[in-house]
């Protein structure tokens, strides 16, 4: 069982950044993949970006791309995402997921189902 804590959301204005912070609980947390989905008012859970464990590599929805970047720094469980440029339509409640990766192959995970392990979620609030 993993447990995940988020920690960093918070009301920015819109330009400004903000960090988000992910602590897994597991000391295996290194062979786990990790993302960050959003969901806001009235809408489905949409994936924002992930990390593979093996390679670090990440991935980001257009939406992001360029503005947020994901970091984990495995020695620590921990998992970091750094929003800048932050835009009203940014605003969601945020959420760190994860699933164990077995093999050292196999495409990132972008759909909510894929993963196995969520975290309380945190509100991001960007004003304009």
């Amino acid at each position: 069982q993993v447990q995940l804590v988020e920690s960093g959301g918070g009301l920015v204005q819109a330009g400004g950044s903000l960090r988000l912070s992910c602590a897994a609980s597991l000391r295996s947390f290194n062979t786990y993949d990790v993302g960050w989905l959003r969901q806001a008012p009235g809408q489905g859970r949409e994936f924002v970006a992930t990390t593979r464990w093996y390679d670090r590599s990440t991935s980001y929805s257009d939406s992001v791309k360029g503005r947020f970047t994901i970091s984990r720094d495995n020695a620590a469980n921990t998992v970091d995402h750094k929003m800048n440029s932050l835009k009203p339509e940014d605003t969601a409640v945020y959420y760190c997921a994860s699933k164990r990766r077995p093999y050292i192959t196999g495409s990132y995970y972008y759909e909510e189902v894929q993963y196995d392990y969520w975290g309380q979620g945190t509100q991001v609030t960007v004003s304009s």
